[in-house]
């Protein structure tokens, strides 16, 4: 006799999109594992870690957005470990990237013929040339220490017996998903998809108070925080919806504008704290202030894009 269909339950739902992401961190971290034993390419052993980082995030999100369907005892833990884990794995990443684009940076602008010139009537080119030796040394004396100082953190971090206790939980996670008997019995349609949801009002609120990409007002570094609030709230979103197995691919999309807004913004923060170091040239700082300025530059366009893409009807 035929058994009738049967449709998944938010648990098993949910439990798939938790096992897999398990499954994603486990071989995340055998590859680093093996590429820091191996003596691999820098490439290899950062591509491992940004797979450790996904997943973590991935689970951690999940843990918060349908907190009810699992054990709620066990996810607050879990959750609260990832995501130490997970900030802890992205300074590293962060230092080196920031550095990346800056020196990426000051090389075009050297060559620029739009650089305004500096005051007391030395040429733009001129004087641009001769600091931005000068300050690429000094970002990258600055930014390597804090990179030194935050790889030497992820070393002791995964050496510890806490990272070594969350890495034993995502393993058993890999294999069983501990949820709320009741809860996970539910239909998706009445118990994910409401949670979800929830996740969208979050990011649509937070959208909505963001300042008008037409507004004349300049550049402000304070409105920052509200775009990486954003940021984040998108990204819990998209980590929802792709647990339901719908396409994130716009999601995905305004994201990767949200990064760069990201990266451009803690670029233009890094050129202005090294303008405040002491004693320094004046053609140094007269590099970093341009520098500075491409970055606020970059920050603005990055803006506008994520409006285009969020609002493609509001934005001409």
């Amino acid at each position: 006799m035929a058994q009738p269909n049967h449709d998944p339950t938010a648990g098993d739902v949910l439990g798939v999109y938790l096992r897999s992401q398990a499954t994603a961190f486990l071989r995340a971290l055998r590859l680093h594992g093996e590429s820091t034993a191996g003596g691999s390419d820098a490439a290899e052993s950062s591509e491992a870690a940004r797979g450790l980082r996904g997943a973590a995030r991935r689970i951690a999100g999940s843990l918060s957005t349908f907190r009810v369907v699992t054990e709620s005892g066990w996810a607050d833990s879990l959750r609260t470990e990832l995501v130490w884990l997970s900030a802890t794995l992205a300074d590293e990443h962060a230092y080196a990237s920031r550095l990346a684009l800056l020196m990426e940076a000051l090389q075009r602008l050297s060559g620029s013929p739009e650089v305004p010139s500096p005051r007391g009537g030395a040429g733009s080119a001129g004087a641009l040339t001769v600091g931005s030796a000068r300050a690429g040394a000094l970002l990258e004396r600055q930014l390597t220490l804090a990179r030194t100082r935050a790889h030497s953190a992820t070393l002791q971090a995964l050496g510890s017996s806490r990272f070594h206790a969350v890495a034993d939980a995502v393993a058993v996670l890999a294999s069983e998903v501990p949820l709320d008997p009741v809860a996970a019995r539910g239909h998706v349609p009445d118990v994910l998809v409401p949670l979800a949801a929830v996740t969208q009002t979050r990011l649509d609120t937070a959208v909505a108070a963001l300042p008008d990409p037409q507004d004349s007002t300049p550049y402000a570094a304070h409105e920052d925080a509200a775009w990486h609030e954003v940021r984040r709230l998108l990204r819990v979103h998209r980590y929802a919806r792709e647990a339901l197995g719908e396409d994130v691919a716009r999601l995905a999309v305004a994201g990767e504008a949200l990064d760069r807004h990201r990266d451009a913004s803690e670029a233009a923060t890094a050129s202005a704290t090294a303008a405040r170091t002491p004693r320094i040239a004046p053609a140094t700082a007269y590099a970093l202030g341009i520098l500075h300025a491409d970055q606020r530059h970059a920050v603005e366009a990055a803006r506008h894009t994520f409006h285009h893409l969020w609002h493609p009807l509001a934005i001409s």
